[in-house]
């Protein structure tokens, strides 16, 4: 039997056939809360040229890496180490170092919880790239937001107001190569997303596998010209569940392509932080009850998280 596949769409069709892409895209979401998203318009000297960029930091070393670590700021902006992330009930750490780049604009209302950037002065060029590929995917995850809108029931620009100064995060990661044979831990655990959407950036490497409704691992490995966009927990409480936050790992891969380090930048796209994420009504049925008779803000919740995978 051939292993079921996680579907791929073409964002153009939004312009051009409208309502089957947005039916398709929904249909993808409600089965997987996965999908691959290619014909983005990223050009791909932009993702490039910020690779180019994050491996460059990542190769520095580790003392000059570690004056960019904030103690005590939750991963929020700057350089968290290798070792720290654990998923959520793991027993160990993840696999990786990552850095988080976050809204360069914002108002000043919500200066409190969205920290100004750091950027490493030994790579100059780190800036400009980090935040041209921060603008491109909020850009594009903006229109994935506008077509999933539609599918439930919205308006189009339901979300514009609702995560145009969001805590939103682009995160390059770096997994270094595994040189032990026999190892507990795997690069990332099995875990959800914290936020609205997902989109990832070089899910062309293996490792990336998606737990089916079957209890299946299906890996996920997308072409080179493919963002991968996946549904997180705030968007899952939002819809009452009719979107599922999927979960999923990365693993690491076997013989020898396991000595190569992986690259990987997700952009966790994040409402505003007093944005109130409250059940949609016209997501509650007979058949699918509220689950969540209780409100609660997207820092509130962001906080709570954070909590529970070692980062606060």
């Amino acid at each position: 039997m051939s292993q079921p596949q996680i579907p791929t769409l073409d964002i153009r069709r939004f312009d051009t056939d409208r309502e089957a892409f947005v039916a398709e895209l929904g249909n993808a979401y409600r089965e997987w809360g996965f999908a691959g998203i290619r014909g983005h318009g990223i050009p791909q000297e932009v993702i490039d040229g910020a690779y180019d960029a994050f491996v460059a930091f990542f190769a520095l070393p580790e003392e000059t890496k570690k004056q960019y670590h904030v103690p005590g700021g939750g991963g929020a902006r700057g350089y968290t180490p290798f070792g720290v992330e654990t998923a959520k009930g793991a027993k160990y750490f993840d696999l990786k170092e990552f850095w988080h780049v976050g809204r360069e604009l914002r108002d000043e209302k919500y200066a409190d919880v969205m920290p100004p950037n750091l950027w490493p002065a030994e790579v100059p060029e780190f800036r400009a790239r980090a935040l041209a590929l921060y603008e491109a995917l909020d850009a594009l995850g903006a229109r994935v937001l506008s077509a999933l809108a539609l599918n439930l029931g919205l308006p189009e620009d339901y979300f514009a107001d609702k995560t145009d100064n969001g805590n939103s995060i682009l995160r390059p990661i770096h997994y270094p190569p595994i040189t032990a044979d026999e190892i507990p831990n795997v690069r990332a655990g099995a875990h959800e997303d914290i936020n609205l959407i997902t989109l990832l950036v070089g899910a062309s490497a293996e490792g990336l596998e998606v737990l089916s409704r079957k209890g299946e691992w299906v890996p996920f490995t997308a072409d080179a010209d493919t963002i991968v966009v996946n549904i997180g927990d705030m968007l899952q409480r939002l819809t009452n569940h009719v979107l599922p936050s999927t979960t999923h790992r990365v693993v690491n891969p076997p013989g020898e392509k396991a000595r190569q380090p992986r690259y990987s930048t997700p952009f966790f796209l994040h409402p505003n932080p007093d944005f109130v994420i409250d059940v949609l009504p016209n997501c509650v049925s007979a058949d699918n009850p509220s689950r969540y008779p209780e409100p609660i803000t997207a820092q509130g919740y962001l906080e709570e998280r954070l909590r529970e995978i070692k980062l606060k």
